[in-house]
């Protein structure tokens, strides 16, 4: 048993993944303040104008995307290391599930 133990800690590999969660773990925290200014400026947009900003929803899409692969990653269902150590297609191939259509205000 302590074999095994003593096996698992002199593996670099495993070393190397908890570096690069470290990293993902302080990107993650980043990406979370991002998604706020998101929330901050569709609320904006809702109240000045009555509908989400078109440009402002693939943007936070991307974000959404984003933080599921780190998350993926960072609980050991995902080897692929998310951007930028990666392609940016990586994260966008990741597939979650379509959201419903909303329904606009009558105005």
């Amino acid at each position: 048993m302590d074999e095994k133990i003593e096996e698992n800690l002199k593996k670099t590999s495993t070393w190397k993944r908890i570096f690069f969660m470290l990293i993902f773990a302080a990107i993650g925290g980043l990406v979370r303040m991002l998604i706020w200014a998101v929330i901050l400026l569709q609320i904006a947009s809702v109240l000045f104008t009555g509908s989400p900003n078109e440009n402002v929803l693939k943007f936070g899409s991307n974000l959404s995307l984003y933080t599921y692969h780190i998350i993926n990653f960072l609980t050991f269902n995902s080897e692929i290391l998310p951007y930028p150590f990666s392609e940016w297609e990586m994260t966008v191939e990741t597939k979650l599930p379509e959201p419903k259509p909303r329904k606009r205000p009558k105005q």
